[in-house]
């Protein structure tokens, strides 16, 4: 049995079309669907829809022999147990600063200004600013980012940005981008070796495909 591990939304729809170049065809929408293990058209391929920062980990330890997680989660997560085999260009955004209208953030940077960063992003975040040896005192959410400068709860917030109509609505402006991001094809390193006669011409389909 071969697992790929899966989200909701997005990622789960922009891979569809790459799934059915392999030959997969999911049997249910999870969007429709409770069901967390999902059967496809192949009976030894099976899907998992888990949280898209929990992708990471059932590759990592087993619990998947592949899946599809953003560049934004593995950078946070770290890649240790799992290989990034292929960038499959789908869900593509940027990691950027952003700050409220009327915050100066060049000249923060200029002067070294120690500086209040909410993000749901920590790792990347303080290695992004550590790069540019700025001080930051970090603010860890989960959710509705775009408030915390608002509410002087932070200075700036580290998010991911797609079209910026969220950024435009509350009155925020992007400042800088971190880096851009889209969504990788990982593996289990134990999978690769063991199944590999099953493992590999998935990863040659999803390459042909994204080609």
């Amino acid at each position: 049995m071969i697992t790929i591990a899966l989200s909701k939304g997005r990622i789960f729809d922009e891979t569809v079309p790459l799934l059915k170049a392999a030959g997969i065809v999911a049997s249910e929408n999870p969007d429709e669907s409770r069901k967390l293990i999902i059967a496809t058209n192949r009976p030894a391929v099976r899907l998992i829809i888990v949280r898209a920062s929990d992708v990471p980990t059932y590759v990592q330890y087993g619990g998947a022999d592949l899946g599809v997680a953003g560049k934004d989660v593995l950078d946070e997560h770290g890649s240790e147990g799992l290989y990034q085999v292929l960038d499959l260009r789908i869900a593509q955004c940027r990691m950027m600063v952003a700050t409220r209208q009327d915050f100066d953030y060049a000249q923060a940077v200029r002067q070294g200004a120690r500086v209040r960063v909410a993000t749901k992003y920590p790792l990347i975040a303080r290695e992004h600013f550590a790069s540019k040896g700025m001080h930051v005192d970090l603010i860890k959410l989960y959710g509705s980012m775009e408030l915390a400068p608002l509410t002087g709860l932070a200075d700036v917030i580290v998010d991911l940005v797609s079209t910026g109509a969220t950024l435009k609505a509350n009155h925020l402006v992007a400042v800088e981008e971190i880096c851009k991001i889209s969504s990788r094809l990982i593996v289990n390193q134990a999978a690769l070796k063991v199944k590999r006669r099953h493992v590999q011409p998935l990863i040659e389909a999803f390459t042909q495909a994204v080609r």
